[in-house]
């Protein structure tokens, strides 16, 4: 029988404590299981951007910061948007849309005019105007079982959509709005429908934080803050800012070397030959991706319908 003071020695000594990190040769057993798990064939490894060709230029949505780039009026919020629905639509994921310019009301009339296929000015004046617009009196009715075939469409095409609208949240931002309370608002969102799994879009997202530097200045400042995030929250983050010129010319590719930090760089420009093949006011949008961690650079052809705020893909 061992004597109390060697009983002493063998209990004093400390329990061997499991390192504070695992090697990767320590976790590949479990990360080839994992594989194995998940056996399904995948065409792209991220999310289905529900545009075919962005889709495999992407490799799928994947976690780290997008930043759409282009000039005034070229349909960088509508297609932000577009996609963004596209997103909870075709992978059952919600997304939260961050908006300093445009209200929820003028956002919401882009989704219904792109999945009614009515122009947005038709919806925006209401359903006595649609009523006095395809032919009927205007006329005032109590319940939407009365309203005329125009009003009846919007809502039954409002009411399927209802499954992936349910998973879409948008946000008016302030003009304090900063990085710290849009993570604030994410971490909310993704408490309430317990999943981390989110897509985040910030419209004009210059507007952030009031600085004193100039707009180029403020650029990769906001571009890492907020790559940082997506990092920090694992999640994709679309981010979309205004190109104003002011400055010599910068080419699409040049945009890679202004903001490096950035995951996925996209410059949206107008094809102005293809343009004037297309009916006024409709417009030829050329996508070039000038950096992409995850997959391909090239250029993407569109063509953007501006009365009922869609992009169209189309071969180049």
């Amino acid at each position: 029988m061992p004597r109390l003071d060697k009983l002493a020695k063998l209990t004093s000594k400390p329990m061997r404590e499991k390192p504070p990190f695992r090697s990767e040769g320590d976790q590949l057993v479990e990360f080839l299981d994992e594989l194995q798990r998940d056996n399904a064939i995948k065409e792209i490894s991220g999310w289905d951007t529900g545009f075919a060709n962005l889709s495999r230029a992407f490799d799928g949505i994947l976690p780290g910061l997008h930043l759409l780039i282009g000039p005034p009026a070229c349909g960088k919020t509508a297609f932000a948007k577009q996609l963004l629905d596209q997103v909870a639509k075709h992978n059952a994921r919600p997304g939260i849309f961050f908006t300093f310019a445009e209200t929820k009301s003028e956002l919401r009339i882009k989704t219904l005019a792109r999945i009614s296929e009515m122009e947005s000015r038709e919806i925006r004046r209401g359903s006595a105007y649609l009523l006095h617009w395809y032919g009927v009196p205007k006329a005032h009715y109590a319940t939407a079982d009365q309203l005329q075939p125009s009003w009846e469409k919007l809502r039954r095409i409002a009411e399927d959509a209802k499954g992936w609208l349910d998973l879409i949240y948008i946000i008016e931002c302030e003009r304090n709005t900063d990085v710290q309370l849009i993570e604030s608002h994410i971490r909310g969102l993704q408490a309430a429908t317990n999943t981390a799994q989110t897509m985040v879009v910030i419209d004009d997202c210059q507007r952030l934080r009031e600085m004193n530097q100039a707009l180029a200045a403020r650029l990769p400042i906001i571009v890492e803050q907020l790559q940082a995030l997506a990092a920090n929250l694992k999640l994709p983050l679309l981010a979309v800012w205004p190109y104003l010129g002011g400055r010599a010319e910068i080419s699409p590719q040049a945009w890679a070397d202004e903001v490096a930090s950035a995951d996925v760089i996209m410059f949206m420009e107008k094809d102005l030959e293809r343009t004037k093949k297309l009916t006024e006011p409709n417009q030829a949008i050329t996508l070039h991706i000038v950096k992409n961690r995850g997959g391909e650079k090239g250029n993407l052809a569109f063509d953007f319908f501006p009365a009922f705020a869609k992009f169209v893909e189309v071969e180049a």
